[in-house]
């Protein structure tokens, strides 16, 4: 074993084919491609992070113990700030999990060991039996269909058999969510356990739904593009534009109109173009097209 320097402190570094540290140059091959063969975690840090120096340890320690089944990639987000950027990672330690080319789940912040083993075990063995692992499968595909009081339904279906399958609770908020029933979402989302609320499956379905009760302030879609097209520099109607084409499932419009005062005024309100844009890529999911999409544009934008 070998000694590492990390923001100041000496880090054991493992086994060097299950822990490597990845750069914007090697983040496909390092993760993407690798995590079509196992999972790869990666490890978002930097040097003056505090939780992040008491995360690495642990995070160590339990891909070691899973002797092969996952592995660690580790990107300092002020030497490689491009990937990070592109997916919307506002506070770190922020852990994602890709599996089979694509995030999978995630956390945020410094958990606990026995959180830690829990989610390593929940990525790399489905705690679904096959039968509801299927019905997961199928739910997700027609909540992305547009067939949402026909997800509730097989959500539902799940829950009496796994009452506490955080998948299917995610997915079944952000289905209530697409049928406007956004009280029982919130009820949803209040039977997920407080130590894995910040899953990212669950923080989608919180995302979806605050981007739903946003909605409900502002004005008609029609109203708002022509206080825009009076006036392109009213970043406000723009803003609110976005918004309600977000609820109206216009996902490529709402985020072309944030990217343009992003791109107009990078500080209007404190940066909230760009906040409002990572949210709305949480709550429309990491494969979403307007997402991908988004992501790239902004990095353009940000990164130019």
């Amino acid at each position: 074993m070998t000694i590492i320097e990390q923001g100041g402190a000496a880090v054991p570094q493992a086994v060097p084919d299950l822990i490597k540290e990845a750069t914007t140059q090697t983040f496909v091959k390092d993760v993407i491609e690798e995590s079509k063969r196992q999972p790869v975690l990666i490890d978002f840090w930097a040097p003056w992070c505090g939780p992040c120096k008491q995360l690495t340890p642990i995070l160590e320690k339990v891909v070691k113990g899973a002797k092969g089944k996952v592995k660690l990639v580790k990107m300092n987000i002020d030497e490689h700030p491009a990937i990070p950027g592109q997916m919307g990672i506002q506070s770190i330690p922020a852990v994602i999990a890709f599996v089979n080319g694509q995030p999978a789940d995630g956390f945020l912040g410094a958990l606990p060991e026995g959180q830690v083993a829990d989610f390593i075990a929940r990525i790399t063995k489905d705690k679904l039996g096959g039968e509801a692992q299927d019905l997961l499968k199928i739910a997700e595909e027609t909540l992305a269909a547009g067939n949402a009081a026909e997800a509730v339904e097989l959500y539902a279906e799940i829950l009496q058999e796994e009452p506490g399958s955080v998948p299917a609770l995610a997915g079944l908020a952000r289905a209530y969510v697409q049928t406007d029933a956004l009280e029982q979402a919130k009820e949803t989302l209040a039977l997920v356990p407080e130590a894995k609320r910040n899953e990212a499956a669950v923080a989608a379905a919180r995302s979806a739904l605050e981007v739903a009760e946003q909605a409900k302030s502002v004005g008609p879609v029609g109203e708002l593009e022509q206080q825009v097209a009076a006036n392109p520099l009213d970043h406000q109607a723009r803003f609110d534009l976005a918004v309600a084409l977000s609820a109206a499932g216009k996902r490529q419009e709402a985020a072309d109109h944030l990217l343009e005062i992003v791109k107009r005024d990078r500080k209007w309100t404190e940066d909230g173009a760009r906040k409002q844009l990572v949210q709305f890529f949480e709550a429309w999911g990491p494969t979403d097209e307007a997402t991908l999409n988004g992501r790239r544009k902004l990095s353009s934008i940000l990164f130019s």
